[in-house]
């Protein structure tokens, strides 16, 4: 394990995810009557839970709205939900407000453009395996899984790992 990106993420309040290409393989579904489905990976879900568990506050930052990204939040407990957000710097300063947390305290998870002002103002901006080239190239760390495919759930334990709480919540299944 990197141990640069072990000592960011040590004093990590909260984790941020973009959705498309993060949460999801980046792919979008179109029905013909116009409405829209995602899929998200079992393993991604189950490592946001563990990380809040573990104390850890989370928080979706998306450029697109959808009635499924709000469905998936609420069912993993994710704490704060921006949709439809072009500038996330902007709501990163909004919930940045709101938690009295500084941007040392935060990680973001991403894979394009969009993410980058935050992936670079953060304590540890990370990009999935899949991200923009540009983008993996100024993340502090890139994921070895792609989006939609275990990188949210690596993301989570590398925090975990760096924090001391992920041996006792995986013994918990032993």
């Amino acid at each position: 394990m990197d141990l640069q990106l072990l000592q960011r993420a040590r004093d990590i309040r909260l984790a941020v995810f973009d959705v498309d290409g993060v949460l999801t393989d980046g792919r979008l579904y179109f029905l013909t009557d116009g409405s829209e489905f995602k899929t998200f990976n079992t393993l991604d879900g189950h490592g946001i839970k563990m990380l809040i568990a573990s104390g850890v506050q989370t928080a979706i930052i998306s450029g697109r709205s959808t009635p499924v990204v709000e469905r998936r939040a609420r069912n993993l407990g994710v704490h704060h939900l921006y949709q439809g957000r072009e500038d996330k710097l902007v709501v990163l300063d909004q919930i940045l407000s709101e938690t009295g947390l500084a941007r040392e305290q935060v990680a973001y998870l991403g894979d394009d453009l969009p993410d980058l002002p935050v992936m670079r103002r953060v304590g540890l901006g990370m990009a999935v395996a899949n991200a923009a080239p540009f983008v993996r190239s100024h993340a502090h760390g890139v994921t070895q899984a792609r989006g939609g495919e275990g990188a949210a759930r690596e993301f989570c334990e590398l925090i975990m790992q760096a924090q001391g709480t992920l041996e006792a919540a995986l013994a918990a299944y032993l």
